[in-house]
């Protein structure tokens, strides 16, 4: 007998594109090196999973009924926020960030915490022996809890078909492989073959799928696009290492907002919730500083107050710095050029500097204003009242632009002590500040802002 001829095929490994032969430039993403030679081995279509296949019908979309809609609710209610309320059953979620930064820590957390479900964790990575010493640190008992070591997609869904767990964690995508394809853990066949079988058990048997999956040196989630448009969540752990908070964001969400933030502190018995970040991300300072402005913010549904900080100072060298962390660079440039021209301060010249206390990222156009009057107090070098907060949008014509759910964060700034906020006189329709004990102020153009605030 002849030995079948062995059938090799290119993909992209940024986007998961398939070519006869090799390729300079993908045609689907534009990239460019990115192909790579994997052997294709399909020994049989059927991976003989441990569920039986649903059959579909055709149905009218008015004939459809909806029914409530379940969701499973963590005891981790930064994470239920960011989900949309809740787990619901069949979903899988994609959870991406940077190598130590929590993830599995975040995911074992919820496992143990879930002490009414059955859950199957299992680790690619690390042995039992370290699970369970993560398991002591962190000091949540679940006696549900299940742990299995294995990479063979074949030999897990044998545990799984025992098991029958009702949620299950997989750490990570990228250690998984399957028989069906014989190229190595991490490919991007193997990735995107594991993922389409674990959607498949998913969905069939209607137990949520945590996936684990590292990222690029890029920010990006390893492995090929077509991997995020498989998963119905992608969430995004993010924080820099040096730093003690993490943040938790959602990209990708069928079952809610993409807007919604969690916020947790890594301690030594695991990451603890942040239930008001708003006190975290301002200083307590003795001493009043100049280039300190506090803005209202919103991350989803939740107000925040954050503390942006600035410097300006004479450029040393002949081409003056601009540098921004947790702030998009094109947008201060933008606010210095409105400075520049329509308030008349001579910026072009001074180097401006300028920072996001707490280590976050922040696009709300609403801290505008707060940014101008960081910028503005450093290079006056006048302190602006701690207990003053803005939220309002610059124009390009140097006007204050008015932002969305204006009350929420007026409420904020008063629960946590503000005496004043600055907001735009155009927020004035269908506000009640007969309600709020703090001092709302409207102004409407930049210049009148320096005024009321230096004088």
């Amino acid at each position: 007998m002849s030995k079948s001829k062995i059938k090799t095929s290119f993909f992209c490994q940024s986007c998961g594109h398939n070519a006869p032969k090799w390729l300079g430039k993908c045609p689907s993403c534009g990239q460019w090196n990115t192909f790579v030679e994997e052997i294709l081995k399909k020994e049989n279509e059927n991976s003989n999973l441990p569920f039986t296949s649903k059959t579909s019908k055709i149905q009218v979309i008015s004939e459809i009924e909806i029914g409530a809609e379940h969701r499973i609710l963590l005891h981790d209610l930064e994470l239920n926020r960011v989900l949309g309320g809740g787990l619901i059953p069949g979903s899988i979620i994609l959870f991406g960030g940077e190598p130590g930064i929590g993830k599995s820590t975040l995911l074992l957390q919820i496992a143990l915490g879930l002490k009414n479900k059955k859950v199957l964790y299992i680790s690619g990575e690390e042995s039992e022996q370290q699970i369970k010493m993560r398991a002591e640190r962190i000091e949540a008992g679940n006696k549900n809890c299940y742990v299995l070591t294995e990479t063979s997609l074949q030999h897990i869904f044998k545990h799984l078909e025992q098991l029958q767990p009702e949620l299950l964690v997989i750490d990570s995508i990228q250690t998984l492989h399957t028989a069906l394809i014989d190229s190595s853990p991490g490919s991007v066949s193997q990735i995107r073959e594991c993922t389409g079988e674990l959607l498949r058990y998913a969905k069939e048997s209607n137990t949520p799928v945590f996936l684990i999956g590292h990222i690029t040196k890029d920010g990006n989630i390893a492995g090929p696009k077509i991997l995020e448009h498989m998963v119905d969540v992608v969430l995004q752990f993010e924080g820099d290492r040096n730093h003690i908070y993490r943040l938790l964001r959602s990209i990708k969400n069928r079952f809610g907002s993409t807007n919604e933030l969690g916020i947790y502190e890594m301690i030594s018995s695991g990451l603890r919730e942040v239930s008001n970040p708003s006190e975290i991300l301002i200083s307590h300072r003795d001493e009043q500083l100049s280039g300190v402005a506090i803005a209202a913010t919103m991350e989803g549904l939740r107000p925040m107050l954050i503390e942006v900080q600035a410097l300006v100072s004479t450029a040393a060298y002949g081409t003056p710095q601009r540098s921004s962390t947790g702030f998009d660079l094109r947008r201060l440039g933008m606010l210095l050029a409105v400075l520049e021209k329509r308030c008349g301060f001579k910026l072009a010249a001074k180097d401006v500097f300028l920072n996001i206390a707490g280590g976050i990222r922040v696009d709300d156009p609403a801290i505008d204003l707060a940014v101008i009057c960081a910028v503005l107090s450093s290079s006056e070098d006048i302190s602006i009242n701690p207990n003053i907060a803005f939220a309002a949008e610059i124009g390009l014509s140097g006007e204050i632009r008015p932002v969305t759910r204006i009350d929420q964060r007026i409420s904020e700034a008063e629960k946590l002590g503000f005496e004043k906020i600055f907001i735009s006189k155009y927020n004035k329709k269908g506000l009640d500040i007969e309600k709020f004990k703090i001092e709302v102020v409207f102004v409407s153009r930049v210049d009148e802002v320096f005024r009321l605030l230096f004088g």
